[in-house]
C-alpha cells in the first residue's frame, strides 16, 4: 500500500493510491491519519477520488526525527572510521523536512553535500522495544536526503548544526508500508545530482536496519506514529571526494528508491533566506 499527504482543491489530505489515483483518508495528513488511527484500518476509511492529487511532504509534524550516521559499510570507509558498535545518531526538528519537489533554499557561500537515504516511519508506541516489536511497529518506508552543511558540520565535534537547517530534508513522495517493501532482503538508495548518479547503495549492507534502530532509540526515548527514522547513507557523498565536491546553485538533486519513488529538489544558494 503507498500512503501520501496529498494537495487537492487548495487543501492537503492523508490519501491512498488506488490503482493509478489518489483516494481521500480522514485526516488532513499522514501525521495526523498515524496519530489517530492504525494503518491496518485504512482500507476501511477509504473516501472520495481526488483527481489531479499531488503528493507534497508526507509527514509534516513528527514529534522526533532521528538520524542514523555512518551506517553502511562503504560511507563508513569513505570517511575514515571504523565499524561502529552502536548506531551515531543526532536529531533534526520537523522545521528540517521538506517535500519531494521543493526547493532548498540555503544562503550562499555554504558546503552543501547530499545524503540520500531510506526512512522508516513508526506507526505505533515504542519503548524499550526488542528487535520483534520494533519491526512489528513499522508504518512504512519512505525516502530522505539528509542534505548538509558541510562546513557548519564540521565547526565542532557535534553534527547538528550542520544537519538541521529549516527545510533541507526533502521526504517522500509517499510512504510504502512493509508488506509492499522489504529493506532487509535489500532495496537500491540512489542520488543523482544533474543527471549524474553519486551514489547507489543496497539496504542490504546497512549495519543496523530499521527494526535494530527503532529497538535501540526506543530505550532511550519513546517513539511515536509518526515518528521519522533516517537509516544513513551509502558511499558516495561529496565531502569524500578527493578534492571534495559540494552542490552548485541551481543543481537539481534527485533521490530514488525503487518501490517507493523519487524527489527532485534543485538547490538555491541566495543572499538571503527569507
Amino acid at each position: 500500500m503507498k500512503l501520501a499527504t496529498v494537495a487537492h482543491n487548495g487543501r492537503t489530505t492523508a490519501a491512498v493510491l488506488d490503482g493509478d489515483h489518489w483516494r481521500s483518508l480522514p485526516a488532513d495528513n499522514l501525521s495526523d491519519l498515524l496519530a489517530t488511527t492504525a494503518l491496518d484500518r485504512a482500507a476501511d476509511l477509504v473516501g472520495e477520488d481526488l483527481p489531479g492529487a499531488v503528493p507534497v511532504l508526507p509527514l509534516p509534524s513528527p514529534r522526533k526525527v532521528v538520524c542514523c550516521g555512518l551506517n553502511y559499510a562503504d560511507h563508513i570507509t569513505e570517511m575514515g572510521r571504523e565499524l561502529p558498535a552502536h548506531p551515531t545518531l543526532f536529531a533534526k526538528y520537523a522545521d528540517s523536512l521538506t517535500g519531494p519537489e521543493d526547493d532548498l533554499v540555503l544562503p550562499k557561500g555554504l558546503d552543501v553535500d547530499w545524503e540520500a537515504e531510506l526512512a522508516v516511519v513508526v506507526g505505533a508506541e515504542l519503548t524499550g522495544a526488542d528487535r520483534d516489536s520494533a519491526r512489528a511497529a513499522i508504518a512504512g518506508y519512505t525516502v530522505a536526503n539528509d542534505i548538509s552543511v558541510r562546513d557548519w558540520q564540521k565547526r565542532t565535534l557535534q553534527w547538528f548544526q550542520g544537519k538541521a537547517w529549516d527545510r533541507t530534508t526533502p521526504l517522500g513522495p509517499v510512504v510504502v508500508t512493509p508488506d509492499a517493501l522489504d529493506p532487509v532482503a535489500g532495496v537500491e538508495v540512489i542520488c543523482r545530482v544533474d543527471g549524474t548518479e553519486r551514489q547507489r547503495g543496497n539496504t542490504r549492507t546497512l549495519v543496523f536496519d530499521a527494526a535494530d534502530l527503532l529497538a535501540y532509540i526506543s530505550t532511550f526515548t519513546t517513539l511515536r506514529p509518526g515518528d521519522v527514522v533516517l537509516t544513513g547513507t551509502p558511499g558516495g557523498v561529496g565531502m569524500g571526494m578527493t578534492p571534495p565536491v559540494f552542490l552548485a546553485d541551481g543543481d537539481l538533486v534527485e533521490t530514488e528508491i525503487p518501490g517507493i519513488g523519487t524527489l527532485r529538489n534543485r538547490l538555491r544558494l541566495t543572499d538571503s533566506r527569507s
